[in-house]
């Protein structure tokens, strides 16, 4: 009887142990729940690097005079991204006291990093707005020499084809918004689903899918313990969390 007990226990571990190994942890907007931080700031940067995060979230627009500025929402503390030049853009504080970075800033503050650039594309006003982003982030990206770094996303399925067809063969594109299946994302040559947990809870066969067709799955914006064990169960390559240090502690554990 001890026997069979302990067998099933050690095999149980060990389970665990590799599922944990091949989920890492992205933090949403930066690790902005803590201390001196804010979303989408430069310290939210860089406190992800040092939780040992695989990547850092974030959001970039194209300003009225063709920038790129980092910031989630489409108006920040009443001036909106697309309508709005860099310079006017950059001179507002974040929660944190920070001024709102642009996107050359925010890669400049992590250029020796270790965690990756998350970058969403946000969904503009105009598809053409979208192409000129692509075209200037990847020409940024290129000139820093962090295009190993990179992995792209957006809820714009233009913006998604967009990054697929401009830069570099193999890097990292996932899709958003939830409404593809794995078979379509496959034919569009996309990396994989980085969809809302909810969109895995009611089609759970498709993170199985996209394994079989090679490509990854991220999940978003997972904060409960109990949604993380089921994600890690079920073996997904990402989770994106507001609350990073909590999943890191709970990957450590099943180590």
């Amino acid at each position: 009887m001890k026997i069979r007990k302990i067998i099933p226990l050690a095999m149980s571990l060990f389970f665990a142990s590799n599922v944990a190994s091949q989920t890492q942890v992205i933090a949403h907007r930066g690790f902005w729940k803590t201390s001196g931080s804010a979303m989408n700031s430069l310290t939210s940067l860089t406190k992800a690097d040092s939780l040992g995060c695989y990547g850092s979230e974030f959001d970039v627009w194209l300003t009225k005079d063709n920038q790129l500025v980092v910031n989630h929402d489409s108006s920040f503390r009443g001036k909106s991204m697309e309508k709005t030049s860099l310079a006017e853009l950059t001179e507002l504080k974040l929660d944190n006291g920070e001024n709102l970075p642009s996107l050359k800033s925010y890669l400049e503050t992590g250029k020796t990093f270790k965690t990756h650039f998350i970058l969403e594309l946000k969904e503009h006003s105009k598809p053409e707005r979208e192409t000129e982003a692509v075209k200037k982030i990847i020409a940024i990206v290129k000139r820093m020499g962090l295009e190993t770094r990179m992995d792209y996303i957006s809820f714009s399925l233009h913006a998604v084809k967009e990054f697929i067809r401009l830069a570099p063969a193999g890097t990292p594109v996932l899709y958003l918004k939830g409404d593809l299946s794995p078979q379509q994302l496959k034919e569009i040559g996309a990396t994989g689903a980085d969809y809302q947990l909810d969109v895995f809870k009611k089609n759970p066969e498709w993170i199985t899918e996209c394994h079989n067709s090679g490509m990854k799955v991220n999940v978003w914006t997972v904060d409960k313990e109990k949604d993380f064990k089921w994600l890690i169960l079920q073996k997904v390559d990402f989770i994106t969390t507001n609350e990073p240090a909590i999943l890191k502690k709970m990957l450590r554990m099943t180590e």
